[in-house]
């Protein structure tokens, strides 16, 4: 005899999968540590602390 499936169950089941696929994803994409993001600004200032060292400054 066959086995009786519960197709919600089936379903929900499916839904969950997919939803915990997206967020691994999403995880990889977008998750980074505070000291990461620390960091990351950190050196954005210091890049543009030193851009701005170097500008030439003109009389217009």
């Amino acid at each position: 005899m066959t086995h009786v499936i519960n197709l919600n169950k089936k379903r929900k089941a499916k839904q969950r999968t997919a939803k915990e696929k997206a967020a691994a994803e999403n995880r990889l994409k977008y998750g980074r540590s505070k000291a990461e993001k620390q960091k990351e600004k950190r050196e954005a200032e210091h890049a543009e602390s030193h851009l701005q060292g170097h500008k030439l400054e003109t009389d217009d």
